[in-house]
């Protein structure tokens, strides 16, 4: 009996709703006319991606991310940045926050520790894709940064379709409340 089919999954932050509108107001004014601006619900920042796992992996998965101990924090996009052999648009960290490195990289040693040998930490640019098919020769200032809170982390699995890609989340993971001074 062969186990049921495979499931594509990343862990991820989620911005919440103002983040989102204004990363895809600043996706939208950037993209220009041959662009693909991603939808807001799909707006997302990648800790690790997994890749194909089976149900019994999620599972382990789950327990994983579970045991993970990380503290909340603040993040801000203050940096726009353009990857031209695929066309991508971004908007990212200028330093990258130490609480952000520390999840990211906790995260991935757990995973790979697992046997998740493909686990890629992906926050060594931690960034969220604004749009795709982009022809960029300069990119403006951000003036204004793109603040959210991150109270948490989640196992999404992705779908692909042709037109572009959806997002589920099959769990989410909290994070500790930073100790007040």
């Amino acid at each position: 009996m062969s186990e049921a089919r495979s499931r594509r999954v990343f862990f991820a932050l989620w911005p919440d709703a103002e983040a989102s509108g204004h990363l895809a107001a600043l996706g939208h004014s950037l993209a220009g006319a041959g662009g693909r601006t991603i939808r807001p619900a799909s707006l997302h920042l990648t800790l690790a991606f997994v890749g194909s796992v089976t149900p019994r992996q999620v599972a382990e998965l789950e327990g994983i991310a579970a045991a993970v101990r990380a503290d909340a924090f603040e993040l801000s996009l203050d940096r726009l940045g353009f990857w031209p052999q695929r066309g991508i648009l971004w908007a990212g960290c200028r330093q990258t926050p130490a609480p952000l490195r520390r999840l990211g990289e906790t995260l991935g040693a757990e995973l790979r520790a697992a046997g998740f040998a493909r686990a890629a930490h992906a926050a060594q640019v931690p960034h969220v894709t604004l749009a795709r098919r982009v022809r960029c020769a300069a990119l403006p200032r951000l003036e204004t940064p793109v603040h959210w809170p991150v109270g948490e982390f989640a196992l999404v699995e992705t779908h692909l379709h042709p037109s572009a890609a959806s997002y589920r989340t099959l769990a989410s993971f909290p994070l500790a409340a930073a100790d007040a001074d």
